[in-house]
């Protein structure tokens, strides 16, 4: 069981708030408005603390000198940055994150080295992906989608060709292939069947040349 310290009962911290609980940890959320706390579900099971999270005081009513945790998930990035500056250095607080609300402050949080989630940077890329890549399938997400693995299904058209005629040069690494159900890490020359299964990790560029490639099919000799 975690001792963690939600800064922030938006909708976001609510429900990093209550998905924390339903997992048995022991959760402590902080924020300056009274009304927000009604955010929370009405079974939610942890603490609650009124106030500045930059105040001292509030900090250790809140249990920061003894927290496993700490994500700082208000709207306001400078804030966000501060409080997870003050939990690892003056605490040490083991794990800190915080919300990126704001893309263009994301280079903030990224000077203070600080674990950062971007959700509007996130979210408008998996739109993107979407919009572009309508038959892959993403299995996960690093960082805030700077790289992904995904998952290409093989056409026809590539049967009985070697593997390296498929893959891009750069931005795209191979994970594994899948045939009949059984998985495999294969060389370069390995020679694809219709209906095989390649897990790649790679940028959206990446994904995107391989996907073309995909599309228009082997070069004709």
């Amino acid at each position: 069981m975690l001792k963690v310290i939600v800064i922030g009962c938006g909708r976001v911290g609510a429900e990093l708030a209550y998905r924390l609980t339903q997992r048995g940890h022991k959760v402590t959320v902080v924020d300056m408005k009274s009304e927000a706390f009604h955010n929370l579900p009405v079974d939610f099971r942890g603490r609650i603390v009124e106030g500045e999270a930059l105040n001292k005081e509030v900090m250790e009513r809140a249990g920061i000198a003894e927290a496993d945790a700490l994500a700082a998930v208000t709207s306001n990035d400078p804030l966000n940055a501060a409080i997870a500056h003050v939990a690892r250095t003056f605490y040490n607080v083991p794990s800190v994150v915080v919300r990126n609300f704001d893309s263009r402050w994301r280079s903030m949080h990224e000077t203070f080295g600080l674990q950062v989630v971007s959700s509007s940077s996130w979210g408008a890329q998996r739109i993107e992906e979407f919009l572009y890549q309508q038959e892959t399938r993403t299995i996960y997400s690093a960082g805030n989608g700077e790289v992904e693995i995904y998952e290409f299904a093989i056409r026809e058209s590539w049967h009985g060709h070697p593997l390296q005629e498929i893959l891009p040069e750069q931005d795209c690494v191979l994970v594994a292939l899948t045939r009949g159900g059984r998985a495999l890490i294969p060389e370069k020359h390995f020679i694809l069947e219709s209906g095989d299964v390649i897990t790649i990790s790679a940028t959206l560029d990446g994904s995107e040349n391989l996907q073309s490639r995909l599309q228009s099919g082997p070069t004709q000799s």
